[in-house]
């Protein structure tokens, strides 16, 4: 397939105002499903986590799940919104062949939750509101796999295969109003956004926020207009986008791809486009359709929902400290750089830093340490890096590198055999003999025995060069197995080369 052309980002900045609009949809984590008693879990042997209410059987009929209207209320508070004293569902009419009851209940004139605002803070710096035009409940699609071609998409397959496991899960989409102003940072913008709304709904609880597994996804609509111009573009939809990278690139390359269109004298098509990871591109999907497409109308077998004054109030006074305000409070209280603080938030271990600093380590041991090596080994397994080690087991081991029975090098080591399930770290410890020796007449043997064998730097260490100590330091360390202290060893080289 030929490489899209793309005029350069900044070009296109000169030409076009990009706007932009998020749509993200955000599975809650209830135990049962949003109209079906069907257990609501990952994972599972396609179509058993089903009812005939999932799958749409003659004679069924939908009760909401208590708990989804809950974590919506609570999810529309945090985003600012205004709750509905009246709130009702709709059905929303298309034929796919994962949507078995060939219309998805959802919500259409009245949402659940109405006019919000989110504020995100840049890299940069810059803070930006985000306007919230609405949150509303829904039920999720099945989900279809397309096999016998070379790509796993629709295109070439010879067969698809529908799982119904996913069906009915409980969905808030949030939808925003358009973000003008954006600039050049509009990308980041879309992803910061991304960010906030997956640090609120992991702090209210209602999600497992996991977007490798879908738990939240985004459809980032982008358009733009000519400079001096009042009326929006075409917009593209870019669909199911479920990295915070992959949103920032796909905003990214649509502004340049819609530019290049534009200034060559072509029109934006409205239409959905699918975001390609291994290309860095979008494709084209379908033509775009409005609401009237869906023909949307009452659904006849749900009452409308009428929560209580008093149910909002307690859910609003059970609301959690914002992201935005949490992030600058623990950014200063460590006293991370700008850079520093980003990677944490862009790895998705900000929680798991301040779970670990909250059990006694320092932030900038928690910090290296998730950061470091294992999110190597995470990102080596295509895992979460908290799937593989908890706080407490790191937090384990960082003690025992405080007290030190553990270098950095030896730390590695335990991590990665607690990772493999041999055991605590202090088990692992024994087990392998890691601790560092600490006796100084093991450590002088062995620097008395590299000493000799390199005459020639022990000269150039009485001769007071004492950077030369770095090859027996080197040679001591491989001798210990690496169980020793590289100061102290060091120490130790500097004595015994004027007493040799």
């Amino acid at each position: 397939m030929a490489k899209t052309k793309l005029m350069d980002f900044d070009k296109a900045l000169e030409l076009f105002e990009p706007v932009i609009g998020l749509e993200v949809h955000v599975e809650l984590n209830t135990k049962t499903k949003m109209f079906s008693a069907a257990p609501n879990f990952f994972g599972g042997d396609p179509n058993t986590n089903v009812t005939p209410v999932c799958l749409g059987l003659p004679g069924t009929l939908p009760v909401v799940n208590e708990k989804a209207v809950k974590s919506a209320i609570s999810l529309g508070l945090a985003l600012g919104c205004e709750i509905a004293e009246h709130s009702g569902f709709a059905r929303k009419n298309y034929f796919y062949p994962d949507m078995a009851k060939d219309y998805q209940i959802s919500q259409y004139d009245d949402p659940i939750a109405f006019n919000g605002s989110v504020e995100i803070e840049l890299s940069n710096g810059r803070v930006v509101h985000v306007e919230i035009e609405r949150a509303h409940m829904e039920e999720d699609a099945g989900k279809l796999t397309h096999e016998g071609g070379a790509t796993g998409r629709i295109q070439g397959a010879t067969h698809s295969a529908v799982d119904y496991n996913r069906g009915g899960i409980p969905l808030v989409e949030i939808v925003t109003r358009p973000v003008f102003g954006g600039e050049a940072d509009t990308p980041e913008i879309a992803a910061e956004y991304v960010s906030t709304i997956r640090e609120i709904v992991k702090g209210l609880g209602i999600s497992e926020a996991r977007m490798e597994r879908g738990n939240i996804r985004c459809d980032a609509n982008v358009s733009l207009r000519p400079r001096g111009e009042s009326k929006l573009g075409t917009r593209t939809e870019t669909k199911n986008v479920n990295s915070l990278r992959s949103i920032e690139r796909a905003v990214r390359f649509e502004i340049q791809r819609q530019a290049q269109i534009l200034a060559s004298g072509g029109t934006i098509l409205q239409e959905t486009r699918h975001w390609h990871e291994d290309t860095g591109e979008t494709s084209a999907g379908r033509v775009k359709s409005d609401a009237d497409d869906y023909r949307y109308f009452p659904e006849p077998d749900l009452a409308p929902l009428q929560p209580s004054r008093e149910l909002v109030a307690s859910l609003r006074a059970a609301l959690p400290e914002h992201p935005t305000l949490r992030r600058r409070r623990l950014r200063a209280e460590w006293e991370f750089t700008a850079l520093e603080f980003r990677d944490v938030v862009n790895a998705g271990l900000l929680d798991a830093v301040a779970d670990t600093v909250a059990a006694g380590v320092t932030p900038a041991a928690a910090r290296k340490w998730w950061t470091g090596e294992i999110s190597r080994i995470a990102n080596e397994r295509g895992v979460p890096a908290t799937e593989l080690i908890s706080v407490q087991q790191l937090t384990e081991v960082v003690e025992l590198v405080t007290a030190g029975t553990l270098n950095d090098k030896l730390a590695r080591e335990v991590i990665g055999a607690i990772i493999t399930g041999e055991g605590s770290a202090a088990e692992i410890v024994t087990a392998r003999s890691l601790a560092i020796v600490s006796d100084d007449s093991a450590l002088t043997a062995a620097i008395d025995e590299a000493l000799q064998a390199q005459p020639d730097v022990l000269q150039k260490i009485r001769d007071g060069k004492v950077q030369a100590a770095g090859a027996i330091i080197g040679a001591v360390m491989k001798a210990m197995r690496g169980q020793a202290d590289a100061a102290r060893v060091r120490e130790l080289v500097l004595e015994r080369a004027q007493e040799l």
